[in-house]
This record gives structure tokens, C-alpha cells and sequence, in this order.
């Protein structure tokens, strides 16, 4: 049995003996009773400047989105996950939304691809300018066969006034779109800069006020990934939307329970930790597929503490533990990120990641995770 020296938060340092993780079965494809993206990380080249320029490794990069397709899951790409608006240059963002498309023609993966007003100067921002902004992003999406997700904007959140201004921007933008658009419903514990959006700071009055903006463009929005970790919350939101109109849970902290659904219906799933648990996010749903929720919750419900320790707050510092496990899981050869945020999170809430993720079974090759965990203890000054 492997072991590691793991730091504890009473200052001590602690024996751990991994365990094995129990094998999943393979998926024939994607799950047909739900709609499941994971929202994808990107992969810093160490070799350029992830902090100064934001160096990306695109074939590691690509990669993972072939990963992510292989456990039968659609990828949400240029998301906040893969540190859009955190590190990722505007450049990046449009390379990365370039080649995913083209590598999802090829491979026959499923993509979605967020829009926003990111490559606005914070100078220049107006209402017009990030409707522009918005516009353009999403013809580049579109002329590459792509669909869009709509991300909240800080451009928008800074110059709206009200919910009567999101109104007229959202309609000018979706009465452009060729094909239906996801709106992302973001909180402000992922991003501090949306407090207020859609012209409120309170959640049921937000919910309101974007109820409208889907009725009044009917036909032109597919559905709502709702990131707000309110499950209540999302649950009156699901039941209140327009037949046909799809609620896609962003909620981290109780999408076993979500995804499952109740006698009045279910939420899809756009989720960033699905990005890390993807075997099992995959493996889940096709025995929801078969009518086996017991196995469903069987799967799942081991991760849940895992995915609530790693949207911990701040949890706009999720985005390190994804990467975290994907370099422990062998899926990238280093934990570099954009900007620098392999220092977000203390050697502390790695190492209880490391045990949640154990007692997840989601460590693919414990072996593998504790030869890839050990320098970075070292590093660390825990010996």
C-alpha cells in the first residue's frame, strides 16, 4: 500500500496510505437520458511564460478535451475554468476555441464555447461596447460551426443600471445568434466583479428578472447553466423555465442530487468538476441511463466532499485543484498554470484534496499520484 507524509491542519504530519481505486466500466458514449459538459482546464506550457503571457500547451491542452469526449462527456470550452478572465490572454482564448472546434470535427466530440466581452480595455467599457464585443465573439463561434455559451460580463455589470438594461443587450446579442445560446447564470463567490448582475444583488429577484429575458427570446436560448450553489434556488429556477428551455447545473456543491432530479424534473450538467472526475461523471450517468439510480449515487456521492473541499473559498481558486488532479492523474506532465495559480491554494488543502480524491476513487494510478505528490510536499518544506 502506498504511503505519503501529509500535512494536517493541526500542524502535524500524518502517515496516509492511499488505497485502490475500484475500476470503473467504459462508456459506450454519451449519457442519453442528460446533457453533461465538463467545463475544461487548460494546460500551461512551462517552457514560455504562463504568468507573464499565459503560455498555453495546446497539445496537452487538446488532449484533454479527447479525455474529457472518451468519458462520454461534451466540453464547455473557454470557460472561467480555463481562467478566462483569470490569466488566459483574449488571443488564447480565441486559439483555444479555434482548435478545440476543429479537433472536436475531428474526433466527433461535443463542444460549446463561451462568449464574452473579455478583450474590451476596462476603459472602454460601455453597454454598446461589450454588446460589440459580445456580437463579434459570437460570429467567430458561429462561423466555426460552434455554439455559444453567453458568460456574464464585467463590462456589463459595471455600466448596467438595471435589469431593463441586461434586457436590451441580451435581445440585441441573441437576436444575432444562428443557433440557440446557453446563458450562464454566475454568481459573485465566482467572481466577485458580477455582484449585482441582472440588476440585483438578491437571487430570487435576479431569477426574475432573467426568467424574462429567456420568455422574451423564445427559440433563441437553449438553456441556463445556473452557478449560484444554491440548490433550492436552482430547483424554483428549473421548474419556472419555458418548456423546452434546459436548466444545466453549475452547482459544485449538490449536483449528485440536481442531475438526479425529483418527480418534477432534472437539471443537465455543465460543471467544472466534472473536468476532474470525469471517468466517474461518465460511468454515473450511463447507470442513470439504465434506470440505476442507487449506482448513480453510488458513483457520485463519493466525490461530492471532494468537489465541495476544491470550491472551497475563495472558490474562484477552484481552478487549481482541477489542475491539481490532472497532473496527479498523469493527464499533464507539471502543475504550472496561467498566471501563476498553482499558488492559489495552500500545501494544506492539497493534501486534504489528495484524501478526498482517495476516498473519491478518483485517483486513476495511486502509485502515480504519490511519485507526483512527494516534490510537491518537498517543495513545500514538508518532509
Amino acid at each position: 500500500m502506498t504511503e505519503l507524509a501529509l500535512p494536517t491542519r493541526e500542524g502535524t504530519v500524518e502517515t496516509y496510505r492511499l488505497g485502490r481505486a475500484a475500476p470503473l466500466p467504459a462508456v459506450s458514449g454519451p449519457p442519453a437520458s442528460r446533457r453533461a459538459l465538463a467545463a475544461a482546464h487548460v494546460v500551461a506550457d512551462p517552457r514560455g511564460d504562463p504568468v507573464g503571457t499565459g503560455a498555453v500547451d495546446w497539445g496537452a491542452t487538446l488532449a484533454y478535451r479527447r479525455f474529457l469526449w472518451s468519458a462520454g462527456l461534451g466540453a464547455a470550452e473557454a470557460m472561467d475554468t480555463a481562467q478566462r478572465g483569470g490569466g488566459l490572454p483574449p488571443a488564447a482564448v480565441r486559439t483555444l476555441i479555434d482548435l478545440s472546434l476543429a479537433e472536436a470535427r475531428a474526433e466527433g466530440g461535443w463542444v460549446v464555447c463561451g462568449i464574452n466581452t473579455d478583450e474590451l480595455e476596462e476603459g472602454r467599457w460601455s453597454l454598446q461596447s461589450a454588446t460589440a464585443a459580445y456580437l463579434d465573439q459570437l460570429a467567430f463561434v458561429e462561423e466555426r460551426g460552434g455554439s455559444a455559451v453567453m458568460m456574464a460580463s464585467r463590462a456589463a455589470a459595471a455600466c448596467a443600471r438595471g435589469p431593463e438594461d441586461y434586457a436590451r443587450m441580451y435581445q440585441r446579442v441573441l437576436a444575432e445568434a444562428d443557433r440557440p445560446v446557453i446563458l450562464h447564470w454566475l454568481g459573485p463567490m465566482f467572481d466577485p466583479a458580477l455582484q449585482g448582475y441582472w440588476g440585483s444583488s438578491d437571487p430570487y429577484e435576479t431569477m426574475e428578472s432573467l426568467l424574462a429575458i429567456v420568455v422574451d427570446n423564445a427559440g433563441r436560448v437553449e438553456g441556463v447553466k445556473v452557478s449560484m450553489l444554491d440548490e433550492e434556488l436552482e430547483v424554483e429556477f428549473r421548474r419556472r423555465l419555458p418548456a423546452g428551455v434546459r436548466c444545466y447545473t453549475g452547482d459544485d456543491f449538490n449536483f449528485p442530487t440536481l442531475i438526479a432530479g425529483d418527480d418534477l424534473g432534472f437539471s443537465d450538467a455543465l460543471l467544472g468538476i466534472f473536468d476532474a472526475i470525469a471517468p466517474a461523471a461518465g460511468a454515473a450517468l450511463a447507470a442513470l441511463d439504465r434506470g440505476d439510480a442507487d449506482e448513480f449515487h453510488r458513483i457520485l456521492g463519493p466525490t461530492l466532499p471532494l468537489s465541495r473541499h476544491i470550491f472551497s473559498p475563495p472558490t474562484f481558486h477552484y481552478k487549481t485543484g482541477l489542475v491539481f488532479l490532472a497532473y496527479l492523474n498523469g493527464h499533464q506532465d507539471h502543475f504550472r498554470m496561467v498566471g501563476g495559480l498553482e499558488g492559489a491554494r495552500s500545501i494544506i488543502h492539497l493534501a486534504e484534496l489528495v484524501r478526498l480524491a482517495d476516498a473519491a476513487g478518483v485517483l486513476s494510478d495511486p502509485d502515480l499520484a504519490a511519485r507526483r505528490m512527494r516534490p510537491v510536499l518537498a517543495c513545500a518544506g514538508v518532509v
